[in-house]
């Protein structure tokens, strides 16, 4: 279980795209909460910031033509099989509404950039910070 650096959304291939809304989906809705060691610091945070995250992911899937089910752009929808949550469980930026400057999770530094980066060479693809700064749409 992964997200990817934020900057590199746009840029991943269709599987990897797929695949962080599937990881999306499933840490908005049981997930929640249940240590992993590679996504621990979301739950460091409200709710909210995952929300935020996977709605970037969800817009990069309609611009490519994917379907997605319009009820994960409820920030309240946890799935399914759990329950929805509150608007007090969301306190990090909809009270203020104001998003904060910079990445949705600070742990998505250049160091984390360059840490997935390098996974996804392993898995054969190639991604330059060239791409980076021409594929970043925000």
């Amino acid at each position: 279980m992964r997200l990817w650096h934020e900057s590199l959304i746009s840029l991943l291939p269709r599987q990897q795209l797929l695949g962080q809304h599937r990881e999306c989906c499933a840490l908005r809705g049981k997930g929640w909460g249940k240590k992993h060691a590679t996504v621990h610091y979301v739950f460091h945070y409200s709710p909210e910031r995952l929300y935020r995250y996977h709605i970037k992911v969800i817009n990069e899937m309609k611009k490519r033509g994917y379907k997605v089910d319009p009820l994960w752009k409820n920030p309240l929808y946890r799935g399914k099989q759990c329950t929805p949550y509150d608007n007090h469980s969301f306190h990090d930026m909809i009270d203020s509404k104001q998003a904060p400057e910079g990445p949705i999770y600070p742990e998505h530094d250049q160091t984390y950039l360059k840490e997935c980066m390098e996974n996804l060479y392993k898995k054969g693809i190639q991604i330059s910070l060239i791409d980076i700064k021409k594929g970043h749409s925000d």
